[in-house]
């Protein structure tokens, strides 16, 4: 829940930026009532302290996704150790929180809502729509490979940002990791900025401080743990990629990101 008060409707910056009252209501096709103020996704200017923001969630830079006491964080880095992707981790499954620049008009989600779907066709998914409380959510069932795989997308639009939230996990567990990636949105902060930038473009990802401080001790606690030499295991036959694999890529390159 956001501690802090949208902007009146005559609010202006110095700079004479457009006021909150611009911000596109969450609709059917993406968004939420105007007096409901306690549901998110939030903006960072719906806060009066922006430092309140951080309070009960990762900050990730671009997003401030809810804490989860279930989930374990899993960052995906490129070769130049940028983070890419922030996974949360649950017995469930996993899921993410990712945002994007946006039109100031909104509406992007709709159209990467049919780009979402055709790119789990592509990669042989069973692809059905279901209405969710910011509307249309894409979900694709990957039934090729080891086991099959639930995959579920959700966006929503914001003030030149749309957030949205993907999640993974088995058909049984699919309720529940749906639920999951659900309440982590309700909660989310988005931290746009003013820099221009391409619409499509990912909102780049910047780990805290003490994030990276808690993710090293993490990683060091387990090399310890690892330390002692397993006993040796028969040889296993070679893994082979799975169709799951290549759809699981889309869900960083179907909108951009």
């Amino acid at each position: 829940m956001a501690f802090g008060k949208r902007k009146r409707d005559d609010d202006t910056d110095a700079g004479g930026h457009e006021a909150a009252a611009d911000v596109p209501e969450r609709t059917a096709g993406g968004a939420a009532d105007a007096a409901d103020v306690d549901d998110g996704p939030f903006d960072i200017e719906d806060f009066d302290d922006p430092d309140l923001a951080a309070q009960g969630r990762h900050d990730l830079g671009s997003v401030l996704i809810p804490m989860d006491e279930t989930a374990e964080l899993a960052v995906e880095v490129n070769q130049q150790g940028v983070p890419t992707m922030v996974w949360m981790v649950t017995p469930n499954g996993r899921y993410n929180v990712t945002a994007y620049a946006a039109p100031k008009t909104g509406g992007l989600w709709r159209e990467v809502i049919t780009e979402v779907a055709e790119s789990l066709r592509k990669e042989g998914a069973q692809v059905s729509f279901e209405d969710g409380p910011w509307g249309r959510e894409v979900v694709g069932l990957m039934t090729k490979g080891p086991e099959p795989v639930t995959m579920r997308f959700i966006g929503v639009d914001g003030y030149r940002w749309m957030i949205r939230g993907a999640a993974v996990g088995s058909p049984d567990n699919a309720p529940t990791i749906a639920a999951d990636v659900r309440n982590a949105l309700t909660d989310t902060v988005v931290r746009r900025g003013d820099t221009p930038l391409p619409v499509r473009f990912m909102l780049p990802l910047q780990l805290s401080e003490q994030l990276v401080a808690r993710l090293r001790a993490r990683a060091e606690q387990m090399v310890a743990q690892n330390a002692a030499p397993p006993p040796p295991e028969p040889p296993q036959p070679a893994a082979r990629r799975s169709e799951q694999g290549s759809a699981m890529q889309q869900l960083r390159t179907i909108t951009g990101g």
